[in-house]
């Protein structure tokens, strides 16, 4: 009876007196679970707990990645979502996002998860200073590196995305340093993956890059591509399909 009263008595404590690595183990797991929900405040919690489980094991690389990811995620969607001072917002978490990414690039480099993550990091901090800004500070070739670093490792990864950032990123870089060709090799590549039918994103991305080289062909391909975004259930996305739409024919 004492033997069976003492085990009782030790896993209770066991519960409460856990070794730090169980700890961070806790707080990744609850902060993943938060993350998948989505939404603006679940992710914006679950940056909390990502950043409690780094504070305690801030050599690992998961907890690294995903923290630079739900930061460059939540600005992301403040700014989909038009929350006032989003700018502010994109600037302060893509700024956050680049670090921890960085931080897991140096743990482990060749592994696609932190060099995507720290260029579309990038992305959103460009987004709230500004392009021109961003390239001030020499983050072009950061970006570019790290994308196609991801690119090498694995283009496949979340859903294509190196090969579709690559597209992005020669689209919207300003003159000289944008490169249509390149852009547009990546776009036809991507869109040659499963993923392309389902991404609004990307057939916005696609028509903006063929309105912008010009020529018949190319606007028709365009305004098909728009007509099939305007149609999506994110208001975000169908609202610029329409916009350009409106703009361009």
């Amino acid at each position: 009876m004492k033997r069976k009263l003492l085990i009782c008595c030790l896993l209770v404590v066991g519960v409460f007196i856990a070794p730090p690595a169980l700890w961070a183990e806790t707080a990744l797991e609850q902060a993943d679970a938060l993350y998948d929900q989505g939404g603006l405040e679940n992710i914006k919690k679950s940056i909390d707990l990502y950043l409690a489980a780094v504070a305690k094991d801030p050599g690992d690389y998961e907890t690294n990645w995903k923290c630079a990811r739900a930061h460059r995620d939540y600005g992301n969607l403040a700014k989909r979502k038009k929350v006032e001072g989003w700018e502010k917002i994109c600037a302060e978490y893509g700024k956050k996002g680049m670090t921890f990414a960085k931080t897991a690039i140096d743990i482990s480099p060749n592994k696609p998860d932190a060099h995507y993550y720290y260029g579309i990091s990038v992305g959103i901090y460009s987004d709230g200073v500004s392009i021109l800004t961003a390239l001030r500070e020499g983050l072009k070739d950061k970006t570019q590196s790290s994308f196609e670093k991801a690119y090498q490792l694995d283009k496949m990864y979340n859903e294509a995305g190196p090969i579709l950032s690559l597209g992005r990123f020669w689209a919207v870089l300003p003159w000289p340093l944008k490169d249509k060709k390149d852009s547009l090799n990546y776009y036809r590549e991507y869109q040659q993956t499963s993923y392309f039918a389902d991404s609004d994103e990307a057939h916005i991305y696609i028509a903006e890059l063929l309105l912008d080289i010009g020529g018949r062909d190319n606007k028709t391909e365009a305004q098909k591509l728009l007509e099939k975004a305007a149609g999506a259930d994110d208001p975000y996305f169908s609202d610029w399909a329409k916009r350009l739409l409106a703009e361009e024919f």
